[in-house]
C-alpha cells in the first residue's frame, strides 16, 4: 500500500463536469485499492443538482457552508452517509458551500 499526501491549497479548482453548471472540483483520489474516490466540491450560490443515486456509497462531510436535500438543511460540521443505489436529492445551495465527497465501496 501506498501513501497519499497532498496539499489541496496547491491545486486549483477545475470544472465539476459531472455536476450542474458553476460546480468546482479538486481531486484528492481517483479511487484506487490504495483510497476511495475523493473530491473537494464547491458550490456556487444558488446552486442546483437533481435527484440520482450511484452504485458505490457515497459520504458527505460540509466543511463550509450549507446545502439543503430531502427538506433537510445540512450545514458545516454535518456528515451523511447514502447507501450505494439509494436515490437522493434533489440538492440546493442558497448561499454556496464546501463538500468533502467520497464514494467506496462498503463490505459488511
Amino acid at each position: 500500500m501506498q501513501k497519499i499526501s497532498i496539499n489541496t491549497n496547491e491545486m486549483e479548482w477545475e470544472d465539476a463536469r459531472a455536476y450542474p453548471s458553476g460546480a468546482k472540483m479538486k481531486v484528492l483520489s481517483d479511487g484506487s485499492d490504495v483510497a476511495p474516490r475523493t473530491i473537494l466540491l464547491k458550490l456556487p450560490p444558488d446552486w442546483r443538482m437533481e435527484s440520482h443515486s450511484h452504485i458505490y456509497t457515497e459520504q458527505h462531510y460540509v466543511l463550509e457552508g450549507e446545502y439543503e436535500s430531502e427538506n433537510k438543511t445540512f450545514s458545516a460540521g454535518s456528515f451523511r452517509v447514502i447507501p450505494k443505489e439509494m436515490d437522493h436529492g434533489p440538492f440546493y445551495s442558497k448561499g454556496g458551500a464546501l463538500i468533502l465527497v467520497s464514494w467506496c465501496e462498503l463490505h459488511k
